[in-house]
C-alpha cells in the first residue's frame, strides 16, 4: 500500500509548498483538493504535472459539492463541472475521482439515489475511453444526512450503479462516530473500496453521557492511530481482500493545528500520521 495525505489540510498554502512536504516528508502519494489546489479543469495537468514531478503518486482528485443539491440552476452547474473534471483528471491518467452524493430535502430517498446514480452511470459512460473510477467518500455531510454514506446507503447504490468503475473512498472515522462497525462495513463492500482515508475518531464517554448523540464536542477526529480505530486489524483486513491502493491520510486532528492553525503543527501531524501507518504495514 502507498501512503499519502489529502492536501485540504494545507488549502491556505500553495500547491507547490504542498507537494515539497510531501515529497520531503517521505510521502508516496497525494490525494489533491480541487477547491483549495486546482480550482479548474484546466489547471488539472498542471498539478498532477507538479506532484508527478516530486516523485509523488497521484492517489486521486477530490471535488466537494453536493450533487443533489435542491437548488436545481446550482445543481446542473455543479454537474457539467464535475464532468469537465472527470474528462480532465481522467486524460491526466489519474486513476481515482472523488465526488460527494449530497441530498435534496425537498425529494424522497428514493428519488435521491435513483437521481445521483442516473448521474454517476452517466460519468462513467462519458470517461469510458480513461477508465477514470469514480468513489464517493462516505462523510454524512453537515446534517448527517448525505446519501450513500451507510452501509445500507451503499448497497442502495451499488444496486444502481454496477459498474466496478464506481466504488468508495472509505474513511473509517465517519463510521465511529456514527455508531456503525468499521470492520463489519469495510466486510461488505470489500470488493468496492477504490481508497481508505486514513482518519481515527475519539469519543468522550462522559461527554456523551451528558449531552447525547445530538450535543456537541462528544467525538473529534484525530490523526491514525490515536482514536479507537484498531488499524491492525483494519489494514490487515483491507489486506486480506485484496486491497493494495492508497492510505490518504485526511487529517482533521484539532490537536495538530487543524483548521487552518499552526502550519508546523499540522506539518508534524502529517509525519506522526506518516511514521505510524508505516510500522503498522511493517508488522502485517
Amino acid at each position: 500500500m502507498k501512503i499519502g495525505f489529502y492536501t485540504s489540510t494545507f488549502n491556505d498554502r500553495p500547491l507547490e509548498e504542498v507537494v515539497d512536504f510531501a515529497a520531503s516528508a517521505g510521502f508516496d502519494a497525494i490525494e489533491i483538493d480541487v477547491g483549495g489546489h486546482i480550482k479548474t479543469p484546466d489547471r488539472v495537468d498542471d498539478a498532477v504535472s507538479l506532484a508527478r514531478s516530486r516523485g509523488l503518486f497521484v492517489s486521486s482528485i477530490t471535488y466537494f459539492g453536493n450533487q443533489l443539491d435542491a437548488d436545481r440552476d446550482k445543481r446542473r452547474e455543479l454537474r457539467a463541472r464535475t464532468a469537465e473534471f472527470a474528462n480532465a483528471i481522467g486524460g491526466a491518467g489519474v486513476p481515482i475521482f472523488v465526488i460527494f452524493p449530497g441530498r435534496d430535502d425537498t425529494a424522497s430517498e428514493e428519488a435521491n439515489y435513483d437521481d445521483f446514480a442516473d448521474f454517476a452511470n452517466g460519468l462513467i459512460a462519458e470517461t469510458q475511453a480513461s477508465s477514470l473510477t469514480f468513489a464517493i467518500e462516505n462523510w454524512p455531510g453537515p446534517k448527517d444526512d448525505f446519501v450513500g454514506t451507510t452501509p445500507r446507503g451503499w448497497q442502495e447504490l451499488f444496486r444502481r450503479i454496477t459498474d466496478r468503475r464506481f466504488g468508495l473512498e472509505f474513511d473509517p472515522s465517519h463510521l465511529i462516530r456514527i455508531g456503525v462497525d468499521p470492520y463489519r462495513a469495510l466486510e461488505a463492500v470489500k470488493d468496492r473500496i477504490a481508497i481508505l482515508h486514513a482518519k481515527d475518531t475519539t469519543i468522550d464517554a462522559e461527554a456523551l453521557q451528558s449531552i447525547g448523540y445530538h450535543g456537541k464536542g462528544w467525538w473529534q477526529y484525530k490523526l491514525p492511530g490515536l482514536g479507537l480505530l484498531d488499524w491492525s486489524r483494519f489494514l490487515r483486513q483491507a489486506r486480506g481482500y485484496g486491497f493494495d491502493g492508497t492510505l490518504s491520510i485526511e487529517h482533521e486532528d484539532a490537536a495538530y493545528g487543524w483548521p487552518g492553525k499552526d502550519l508546523s503543527a499540522r506539518k508534524e501531524g502529517e509525519r506522526l500520521g506518516l511514521d505510524y501507518l508505516k510500522s503498522v504495514l511493517h508488522q502485517l
